[in-house]
């Protein structure tokens, strides 16, 4: 089987999509199907083609204002492309209905007779009031395109209900994997509460640092909390978690290695954000077994793991603290989740995605 991935961005780039799809590109790889990928690279003014254990790679030149985006530059010379090398490919999916180069790409390809799988990270709207605006118009783009698609695969099931909502169409879920090697990584408790990921008001770390003070002071715990990523709000939260007065670190982004190691030490992982899709991050919480609390309406993805606590943002953060205060207690007798690795999930993609 012949299968090209078209995607905004592939690594080295970090994000979840890129790693998403890498994830899945190198295990088709592994079982000897042949897997290509087209991504947007803002930095070239022309195509680049290069080998990334053992994917092809076509890197094409894109305009992506503040990082997103990823609008197509030189679209004659794609359009071509994408037409010419249509037959040569079983199975073409698209990655992300947040990046016009994947759309286009779609759009172009839409009476193709290659089969065509779509996967929309469609959170049901922008982060932004800009970006929530500009989705009025985009969905609309979005719905004509869907019909398109011979299947429509979501990563959640919460996904799926928001495609069905705004976009009458059924879709098949397949959540995501974890590295095989995480499997056999086991949780150690090390007195902090960790969160990693983007840096943004509506992640509600400062809740989550007030959540820990509480904790301390009124259920007798030690915590710290520990800070990994970045994004526009880093100064502000830096302003008040000194504020808050717990001990605290805020982190860039570490390699992937190290980072696993910083999440298999943390007493608790916390993830109180209004807006998710599949956060890969809650995911490696449960495969190693770090206690996890969520909020609805995207915890619902995660409603039958074990040391998993899902709650609702519009608690108080007292009452969140006495919620998490006996759920710590309460884990310690649970066993750790089952989560998939990577290779199995490569494996259902074969068999409800891309065989007909």
């Amino acid at each position: 089987m012949r299968i090209l991935f078209v995607t905004s961005r592939y690594y080295p780039h970090v994000g979840g999509v890129e790693y998403v799809v890498k994830s899945v590109a190198e295990r088709l790889v592994r079982r000897g199907y042949n897997v290509s990928v087209l991504c947007g690279e803002s930095g070239l003014d022309t195509s680049k083609e290069e080998w990334v254990n053992g994917v092809r790679v076509v890197r094409w030149p894109v305009l992506a204002p503040g990082g997103a985006y990823h609008i197509p530059r030189m679209r004659s010379r794609l359009k071509k492309m994408l037409l010419d090398s249509a037959k040569d490919y079983d199975v073409i999916h698209f990655h992300s209905v947040h990046g016009v180069l994947a759309m286009y790409s779609l759009r172009v390809l839409r009476n193709s007779r290659v089969r065509k799988v779509l996967t929309p990270y469609y959170h049901g709207t922008g982060h932004t009031l800009l970006r929530r605006v500009l989705w009025r118009g985009w969905r609309t783009y979005i719905r004509g395109l869907l019909r398109f698609a011979d299947v429509v695969h979501t990563v959640s099931r919460l996904e799926a209900q928001l495609v069905k909502r705004d976009f009458k169409v059924d879709a098949i879920p397949i959540e995501n994997g974890v590295d095989e090697w995480i499997l056999n990584i086991q949780w150690s408790p090390s007195g902090y509460v960790m969160y990693s990921g983007r840096i943004e008001k509506y992640k509600n770390i400062h809740r989550l640092a007030n959540i820990v003070k509480i904790l301390n002071e009124d259920y007798g715990l030690d915590l710290k909390l520990r800070v990994y990523g970045s994004g526009p709000y880093i100064k502000s939260l830096s302003r008040r978690l000194e504020k808050i007065g717990i001990e605290y670190s805020v982190n860039p982004p570490q390699p992937f290695e190290k980072y696993i190691e910083s999440l298999s030490k943390a007493s608790l992982f916390g993830l109180l954000s209004e807006k998710e899709s599949y956060p890969q991050s809650v995911n490696e919480a449960n495969a190693i077994g770090v206690p996890t609390v969520v909020v609805e309406p995207w915890g619902v993805n995660f409603s039958d793991r074990s040391r998993t606590l899902i709650t609702r943002l519009d608690e108080s953060d007292a009452y969140l603290a006495q919620k998490i205060a006996t759920f710590l207690d309460e884990v310690k007798n649970q066993p750790k989740s089952s989560v998939p690795s990577w290779g199995k999930i490569a494996e259902a993609y074969v068999k409800r995605l891309y065989i007909s």
